[in-house]
Formats: C-alpha cells, structure tokens, sequence
C-alpha cells in the first residue's frame, strides 16, 4: 500500500537530525520531528538523505537515525506511510544500506547519485543491483550541492529498470527536469514511474505544469521539512487544481514566486547554499522542535544574515507558516 501511495502521489518531508550542542544525537528531538511529519499529515518521509546529513555514515549514526523513525511510525502511524531510506556510496555500500534500510521496514531507497569516478554505466549496474533489495528512487541533483549532470539516455535506461518506482528531479534546471521527464515517457514504463519534484527553488510550478501530458505527482523536499502542516494544505489546493478548480489554481500561481522567495531563505541562496541544512534547523529551532542549529560538520551553519532573512519571509508569506500547529502538538511530540 506504501509503494501505491507513492505512485499516487504525497508529501515526503527530507527528515533533518536532531543535533544536542555537543553534536550527539538527540533521540528525543528525533523522534519528535517523525511525529511532527505524522501529525501534519505528510505521506511520508525520506531519511539518511542530504537534508538528514551524509556524514551520519562516519560518525556511527546511519542505523540509529534509520531505527528511530522507523519504530516510531511502526508504533504510531495509523494510515500508509511511505518510508524512503537515502543510500550512498559505491555498488557494495549501497546495497548494504538498502539491506539494512529492508531489514527496518523501508519501502523504498532513494539513491545519491554522488559516487566519485562512477560513470553511468556504473551507476545503471548500481541501481540495479540495489533495486534487487528494494524499489528504487532515481535523484537528479543539483550540482551546487554536489550532484552532476546526467543524460537524456541515463535517465531512459534507469527508467527501464522494473525496481525502478519514482525519480526525484532536482537539478534546479528546467531544461534537465524535462529531459527526465521525456526520458521516462520514452522508456514505455512511464505509467509505472512517479515524479517527484524536488526543485525547492520551483515547486508550485513542477506541481502544477504538466510535461508532455505528465504530471508530478508529489514532493520530496528539504523544503517540506519546516513548515510541514502548511505544505500540506498546499498540496490539497494543488489536488483541487488538478481537479478543475481555476480560482485554486490562480491562487497558487501568484503565491508560486513567495515559496520560492522563503526557500531561498531557508537554503540560503544568497550564500551559495552554504547554510542550506542549517537553515532548516534554524526554522525548526525558532518552533521548538530543535535546539540549536547544530550540523556535524562544525564548519556549516547559518550564513551571515540568513537568521534574518528567514524572520523576514516568516513575517511575509503567513500562509507557509505552521507554527501555531506546532505549538498546539509540542509538548506531545518531545514526550
């Protein structure tokens, strides 16, 4: 049923990490934030991905961090949930996590395309291989954040690929989202293959513009990290759009520029995505649900000026914010 209502179409939160000021885990702020994707209603989420922070796998963290959402929406979730494991590394590392991902009950594995000297061909057999342990997410990254460019004829071949069940496309780039998307109507599986956008920088627009009679069905975003319940309202909207509502549909399209402004905030545009995930922090620290804005890496953070400008978009776009739902959730979800 998971896999179903990923096909269909939902709301993927990228999961953050939860950071105490020493940079340990915190357990309980994690298994807040999974509560908080829950109760906003979000479909899904993505964890161990960019947003959840890659240097979990050398600080000893991959399989807690994995462990810590899955019990919690085994225990608490009361609909399908679809529950998407990030997988990095070579061929070997990559199945090995995708084992791990099974063994906790994930549904699916979406694939870092971020493997040093691997050139297609390598990472076709790499997807391969991993979608004989579960169905595959394709990712199409933006290289600012250490993605490459792929080809129409990668995207065609991986498409072929029957584990393969959805792509997210974030390349920041509307030329490459539509050779994706043409790439997959060429494979002959485009009716078995979901789009997911996950161009923060353009995500009403991916939802509400169809590619060559195909439609993005949903969102994996580090965006849809804060401000959750929101995106989610959101999205109803888009339904209604698809659904014939033009006044829905205008309506989204003059907000269409305001997501995009507050993502640019949150990711810090302006510094060159530099304080992208510390940004996301920074929203979820001003809500309660983190404590600091705390990254592995010492060397990330907040860019100068960032805190304000996300204040600023905060203040300006109401309508994306969701921090009286927080509010009224809080003290549950940090139980």
């Amino acid at each position: 049923m998971s896999i179903d209502l990923l096909r269909e179409g939902t709301v993927i939160p990228a999961h953050p990490l939860a950071l105490t000021e020493r940079r340990t885990l915190d357990e309980r702020r994690q298994r807040a934030l999974t509560r908080y994707y829950l109760a906003s209603g979000a479909g899904g989420a993505a964890v161990a991905v960019h947003t959840t922070q890659f240097e979990i796998r050398e600080v000893g963290l991959l399989r807690p961090v994995l462990e810590i959402a899955a019990e919690v929406v085994a225990k608490e979730a009361d609909r399908p949930f679809v529950m998407v494991a990030g997988a990095c590394g070579d061929t070997a590392q990559a199945v090995a996590e995708a084992e791990l991902a099974a063994s906790l009950g994930y549904h699916a594995v979406l694939l870092s395309p971020k493997v040093p000297g691997a050139g297609e061909p390598e990472l076709l057999e790499r997807a391969r291989a991993v979608g004989e342990v579960l169905p595959v997410i394709g990712f199409y990254l933006q290289e600012a954040v250490g993605g490459r460019r792929l080809s129409p004829s990668f995207w065609r071949s991986l498409s072929e690929q029957e584990s393969l069940v959805a792509i997210k496309m974030a390349p920041f780039d509307r030329y490459r989202t539509v050779d994706v998307v043409r790439a997959v109507a060429a494979s002959g599986r485009g009716d078995d293959i979901a789009l997911y956008t996950g161009n923060d920088d353009n995500i009403l627009a991916d939802l509400l513009t169809p590619v060559q009679g195909r439609r993005v069905v949903g969102g994996l975003l580090g965006q849809w990290a804060v401000w959750t319940r929101a995106a989610v309202l959101m999205f109803e909207e888009v339904r209604r759009a698809w659904a014939g509502d033009d006044e829905v549909l205008r309506s989204l399209l003059a907000r269409a520029a305001d997501l995009t402004d507050a993502n640019g905030a949150v990711f810090d545009v302006a510094g060159g995505f530099h304080g992208c995930i510390a940004g996301v922090h920074e929203v979820l620290r001003g809500q309660g649900l983190l404590a600091g804005t705390w990254c592995l890496d010492p060397n990330e953070g907040l860019s100068p000026g960032q805190a304000e400008e996300i204040a600023r978009v905060r203040a300006a776009y109401p309508w994306l914010v969701d921090d009286d739902f927080v509010a009224a959730h809080l003290d549950d979800w940090l139980r």
